[in-house]
């Protein structure tokens, strides 16, 4: 994995639905009108209704496992998420919209035998748009 540093994978496009928004809102507790009230949320400047930042986010592990070649580490027992270096969100993503994420290794160095940590820049890339939803650098830990 270590000499994979600079590399990049993508996933393929999953859309993120009115639905998937709903269930999210009703998840969090987040049930702010521009989620999920299409009539109003299509007078503010995003004419419709948009996901959740942390929606986008939680993507993560969806568009990883759309991955078409990923890589795999032999004799992996767990992945845990150990955190984030940065998040932005630049891009609303406009219910009915299909995403899919870019991931670039930026580093993988071993702490203790057995345990990695491997750093990603995540990126959420909407269809037919030119900015991207968010951008994070996001941080795994790997036991073997």
């Amino acid at each position: 994995m270590a000499g994979r540093v600079g590399t990049e994978t993508v996933s393929d496009w999953v859309e993120v639905s009115q639905d998937m928004i709903d269930k999210f809102a009703d998840a969090t507790g987040d049930h702010q009108f521009i989620h999920i009230d299409p009539a109003r949320a299509a007078l503010t400047p995003f004419g419709g209704t948009i996901a959740h930042g942390f929606l986008t986010l939680s993507l993560m592990p969806l568009l990883a496992s759309k991955i078409v070649d990923p890589v795999v580490v032999e004799g992996i027992k767990m992945g845990v998420n150990y955190g984030g270096n940065k998040v932005r969100f630049l891009t609303p993503v406009r219910s009915g919209k299909r995403v899919r994420g870019r991931f670039k290794l930026l580093d993988f160095a071993e702490k203790r035998p057995g345990q990695w940590q491997q750093t990603n820049e995540f990126t959420v890339e909407i269809e037919g748009e030119d900015k991207p939803a968010m951008i994070a650098e996001w941080i795994s830990q790997i036991f073997v």
